[in-house]
């Protein structure tokens, strides 16, 4: 196992364990990640609070893996975030409710590592099938 896959599976172990001062050190200081639903979230700090958001919508969060693999700097993992929104939904125009569902929503990351921490991860998630899971799209909250 290379040093990218380690820092992945170590990502995944702290996002379960809610360990943020894990993170805090899996991640470069200027590391930047990408994300369907805030974009480029560029530091640390922001990064950490971009996934204690998550943990808080999601506190039993959970990844059920499909795949993961490896090629030199980088590591990709597929499968699904699964877990219960008990917590609010922090979004740029305000605070949704938690609405008490299940959720398991296909996603993909790629992570790529210099120096012995992430320096670059990409999060993919579909956010329409999120909030379809949710109850908050539009025709279904009718």
């Amino acid at each position: 196992m290379g040093q990218a896959r380690e820092l992945m599976e170590r990502m995944t172990e702290c996002m379960r364990k809610h360990d943020f001062e894990g993170l805090a050190s899996i991640y470069a200081s200027d590391a930047v990640i990408t994300t369907p639903d805030e974009g480029d979230i560029e530091g640390r700090d922001g990064i950490l609070g971009y996934l204690q958001r998550l943990i808080a919508t999601v506190p039993d969060f959970d990844w059920e893996e499909r795949a993961s693999h490896e090629s030199a700097d980088t590591a990709v993992d597929e499968g699904w975030v699964v877990g219960t929104n008990t917590g609010p939904i922090e979004t740029p125009t305000g605070t949704i409710p938690a609405t008490g569902r299940r959720v398991r929503v296909r996603a993909c990351d790629v992570a790529t590592v210099r120096d012995g921490q992430i320096v670059s991860h990409n999060f993919y998630f579909d956010q329409m099938e999120l909030l379809g899971q949710l109850g908050l799209l539009p025709d279904q909250a009718a």
